[in-house]
This record gives C-alpha cells, sequence and structure tokens, in this order.
C-alpha cells in the first residue's frame, strides 16, 4: 500500500485553529462527523473500502514530527499547550467506522471532538485519491498541466491591466478536493513560482512549510455548529461562537464565515463590537455579488470604513469567476480569493462532490442554514424547522 498521508500537517490551517479553540473552550465535547458524496460518480464508491480502511489504518499510526511542532509553535496565534497536546496526539481507529451501502460508502467519526475533528480532510483527500486513481494518470497529468499553463498565462494576462485601488490576490483551497497530494505540490509551487505577486498563500499547512507560503485559513461551519450544541441559548449561538473566538486569538484570525445560518441572520448578529474586531468576511454560498453589497451595506451602516476590511470567497470558484468578482469589488473593498478543485483537480476528469460534515454535538443535531438551498444541511428536519423559525429564515 502507498500511504496517501504521511504528514499530520498535510490538512487546513483552519483544523488547527478550530481545534485550538475547541480544546480550550470545549474539550468535553461529543461529535459526529458524517461524509457524503453528491453526484453520481463513474464507478461505486464501495469498492474504495477496503484500500481506505488500509489508509485509515496508516494515519492512525502518524504522529507530528518535531520540526513540524516547531513550526506550529512558530505561529503566534498557536499556544504552546496545544502544541504540546498535539506532541502526544494520535488519531484512533476505534473512532473512525467505514461501510460499503450498496454501491455507495458511509464513513462516520464519532467520539470526543478533540479527537475525531481532524479526520475530516484526512478522509476527503483519501477519497479522492482513491477514486482518482482507477484512472489513466499520465493522461490526467499531462492536461493538468496544460490547463496548469494556461492558468498562468490568464493570470498574467489579468496582470497587465491597469492598477485598481486594492490588488488581487488569491490562495489554494484544495486540499479536499485535490487530485492527489503530489499534484497539488505540483500546481502551488508552479504557481508560486510564476505568478508570486498575485498567488499568496495555501490552506495546507505542510505545503505552506515546506513550500515557504502563508498558511491561510481562520474558521469552518463545523467551528460554528458545534455552538448550537454548547449550552447558550440557541438564538445567541453564533455570537457565543465569534466571542469565544475574540477572546481566543485576540485580533489574529480575523475572517469570520457568514452562511451558518444564512448572510442576514449573520449579519443581525454582527454588531459593531464583532464588526471591528474581525478582519472581514468569508463568503461561502449564495450570490457572491449579492453577498459581498450586503457586507459593504452593513459596514456602512456601522459607519466602518470598507476598505480597512477584507473579503474572501471561496465558493467553487474558478480564476474567471475570481477576476469578475475582484473587479467588482476592487476600489471598494480589500478581496481574496480562496480556489479550491479548478486549481489542485483540474485535470479532465469529472470531479466527486464529498463533503464530511458535524451532523451532531452532544448528543443533539446541529444545522446548516445555507444561501445556497443545496447547501444547507442537518439529519433532523425538526430541529432545521425550529432553527428556521427562530431566525427568521424562509429558505
Amino acid at each position: 500500500m502507498q500511504p496517501i498521508i504521511t504528514s499530520l500537517l498535510d490538512t487546513d490551517l483552519y483544523k488547527f485553529t478550530m481545534w485550538q479553540t475547541m480544546l480550550h473552550r470545549h474539550p468535553q465535547a461529543q461529535a459526529t462527523y458524517s461524509f457524503l458524496c453528491r453526484n453520481p460518480t463513474a464507478f461505486p464508491l464501495a469498492e474504495l473500502v477496503p484500500a481506505l480502511n488500509e489508509q485509515l489504518d496508516h494515519l492512525c499510526t502518524l504522529a507530528f514530527q518535531p520540526e513540524e511542532l516547531a513550526y506550529l509553535r512558530g505561529m503566534r496565534f498557536i499556544k504552546s499547550d496545544f502544541v504540546d497536546f498535539l506532541r502526544i496526539f494520535r488519531f484512533q481507529r476505534e473512532f473512525i467506522h467505514v461501510r460499503a451501502n450498496g454501491d455507495s460508502i458511509e464513513i462516520e467519526a464519532d467520539g470526543p471532538q478533540v479527537h475525531v475533528m481532524g479526520f475530516e480532510i484526512f478522509v476527503l483527500a483519501i477519497v479522492n485519491e482513491l477514486f482518482f486513481r482507477h484512472f489513466d494518470a499520465g493522461a490526467a497529468l499531462a492536461e493538468g498541466r496544460r490547463r496548469l499553463s494556461a492558468k498562468i498565462e490568464l493570470v498574467r494576462t489579468f496582470g497587465t491591466r491597469p492598477a485598481r485601488r486594492h490588488p488581487f490576490e488569491f490562495f489554494d483551497f484544495g486540499v479536499r478536493r485535490r487530485y492527489s497530494g503530489a499534484w497539488q505540490e505540483e500546481v502551488v509551487r508552479t504557481f508560486k513560482e510564476q505568478v508570486p505577486q498575485f498567488f499568496k498563500g495555501t490552506s495546507n499547512v505542510h505545503l505552506a512549510r515546506t513550500l515557504g507560503l502563508v498558511p491561510i485559513g481562520t474558521m469552518a461551519h463545523e467551528y460554528m455548529q458545534g455552538y448550537q450544541a454548547f449550552g447558550v441559548r440557541l438564538r445567541d449561538f453564533q455570537k457565543a461562537a465569534l466571542e469565544d473566538w475574540v477572546q481566543e486569538y485576540r485580533g489574529d484570525l480575523g475572517i469570520a464565515l457568514t452562511d451558518v445560518v444564512t448572510m442576514d441572520a449573520f449579519l443581525a448578529d454582527f454588531d459593531l463590537y464583532f464588526a471591528k474586531l474581525f478582519d472581514g468576511l468569508r463568503h461561502d454560498s449564495g450570490d457572491p455579488i449579492v453577498w459581498g453589497e450586503k457586507a459593504l451595506a452593513h459596514y456602512a451602516k456601522l459607519r466602518v470604513d470598507p476598505h480597512t476590511k477584507r473579503l474572501v470567497f471561496s465558493d467553487g470558484l474558478n480564476l474567471e469567476s475570481a477576476f469578475r468578482i475582484y473587479d467588482h469589488f476592487a476600489d471598494r473593498v480589500q478581496s481574496g480569493f480562496g480556489i479550491g478543485t479548478h486549481l489542485t483537480n483540474d485535470v479532465g476528469l469529472k470531479t466527486i462532490h464529498i463533503v464530511m460534515k458535524l451532523t451532531h454535538c452532544n448528543g443533539q443535531p446541529v444545522a446548516k442554514l445555507s444561501d445556497t438551498p443545496g447547501k444547507t444541511q442537518c439529519t433532523d428536519e425538526t430541529f432545521l424547522a425550529y432553527l428556521r423559525q427562530v431566525f427568521n429564515v424562509h429558505t
């Protein structure tokens, strides 16, 4: 067996930032994460079960290496006790289960949240790489390199246009969606070498360390969703999550995710206090132009200078859509673009739309009410209806 994951840093930065917060604020939380494939696949995913179990067995033998811990310790927002925890951390095989269900596959991680939350990105990267090993690698990589060259030229051409008030910057957000780990490294290295004035970092902590890039990321939906089950009034869960984040990071990692219960409901909680303390907002569902206009209108209402804030876009982007959004906002607010599949899995093969999301916390369901109805997630319709009622959401 060729191991797919060889470093526990080969994951998104926001896993570590959320992990640290959970360890400090809610170390007793119990959580369940469930895998879902949203589209038909070229062959049954159930065929991957034996190889996936082997890869997970290997993952659970890995430990953080001294040089990796030193790298994490060098980040000013990572606290020493968290690094001490990671020094002895191992994934526990008993907390994750895989089985075939007809042609599909069921994967569930269940246990203490600080022990199971890290599985998500590794599982998705493993499933992707195992899946794409069934196709002609030579043809895929040749096509991928052709498309990568075209992307480089596209960015260079875009860069010849007259300067705007705020620069165009994009990042790699493609760990979980990648064709393979080796291909992600080639893509990221190529962008770093060819267009460093525009390519500003990666969410992959391992690649950030080995290639000398800035690691990018703050929080994901699971962080906010967990607070639906952490003993605060449901109406106050977003404010409680944001407040804990502020207290944990005290000015660092200042991009807040807005679509756990829709942008409108988020802005109702994002008062002047939070608007001043957070550096900006991240878009992950709904129309990006509409979302950005709502953000700017909110900052205007609060009399906050939008030129001091950043809007980060990360919802299914390619370079063309990033350019379009940038053109709309470039003279009004700082922006950044996290691009996933279009960078790390654009090799001419049909991609699989897989996620592994937090479904239960402390024995109760949690939900996401996305600005894109198809991205709404919850296993309990009663709780979903209650959440809609509490936040007056009608999607």
